[in-house]
């Protein structure tokens, strides 16, 4: 046999012998490093799940956090510009704050129609603004016609439901289940928070027109369910996004008697108040609105 049809049969020989010595050899050091190995493992997964765990957790307490931020948030639009109680501050040199005797007359709330950010997504929850259908619906036609200007109410029914009544500060001409409601907002205003009380104003109820710069919507107003109110003689700036700090502490009475706020209208107006239209419904069931 030639030398050279030799070489290929040892070479193949040659590698079988070392594979099988490698595979051993590897087979030897993997027996002796598993244990180790597995347990190094073992402690790096362990670890792992506990990063994982934390994460979680960390993860769970800055939603919470955050949503109570957003809450605070929205509470400080309602309490920044609130006066200190009468006394709470210590004089010079005194060791604790004096507390009001019981004979104090309550804090006046200062800066009424200080401008405060609007938090919109916390009023008229549940709440819907009546559109000229559901009045027309519900309350009929106040009259044939409208202008840009105040005319009298010529629709027999609901001029039988109008009345002209004073209410705390104010005198206005509504209908009547929405005067007993107003009645009900002023009287819980009266005991929670005096001064605005004292200060609160009307810039109009009743009026029988057209939206300010339609000529065919119908506002509000025209049925006696809407309100404007005003602070210190002042109204509130239309469409800037802020309201005044004593409509704020109103619009949580109103919203809680069924009202409407139109702080939350695509043109914010927060000195407008109307009633809303799951009430007025509520009103026509039971016979309210009967005349």
């Amino acid at each position: 046999m030639r030398e050279g049809a030799l070489i290929g049969p040892i070479i193949i020989a040659i590698g079988l012998v070392v594979a099988a010595v490698s595979f051993a050899l590897v087979g030897a050091l993997l027996e002796r490093a598993d244990p180790a190995a597995e347990l190094r493992l073992g402690r790096a997964e362990d670890r792992l799940a506990e990063a994982e765990a934390e994460i979680a957790r960390q993860g769970a307490a800055l939603r919470e956090a955050r949503a109570d931020l957003a809450r605070l948030r929205d509470e400080m639009s309602l309490l920044a510009g609130r006066a200190p109680a009468a006394g709470s501050v210590a004089g010079p040199g005194a060791g604790a704050p004096v507390l009001p005797s019981h004979d104090d007359d309550p804090p006046e709330t200062e800066e009424l129609t200080e401008v405060m950010q609007l938090a919109r997504a916390r009023f008229n929850i549940g709440i819907t603004q009546p559109n000229n259908r559901v009045m027309l619906e519900l309350l009929g036609n106040p009259r044939a016609s409208y202008s840009q200007d105040c005319q009298p109410v010529t629709d027999p029914r609901l001029r039988a439901l109008l009345e002209t009544r004073r209410i705390g500060p104010i005198t206005v001409t509504m209908i009547r289940p929405a005067l007993d409601s107003l009645e009900r907002v002023l009287d819980r205003l009266a005991e929670t928070d005096p001064d605005i009380h004292a200060k609160l104003g009307t810039a109009g109820a009743l009026c029988a027109r057209n939206i300010r710069g339609s000529s065919t919507a119908i506002s509000n107003h025209s049925w006696g369910t809407a309100i404007d109110l005003t602070l210190e003689g002042m109204l509130d700036a239309f469409a800037d996004g802020g309201t005044q700090f004593g409509l704020l502490i109103l619009a949580e009475y109103f919203n809680d008697e069924g009202w409407f706020w139109g702080a939350t209208y695509s043109r914010e107006d927060s000195m407008h108040f109307e009633v809303g239209a799951e009430t007025l419904r509520r009103w026509l069931d039971e016979g309210q609105l009967d005349g």
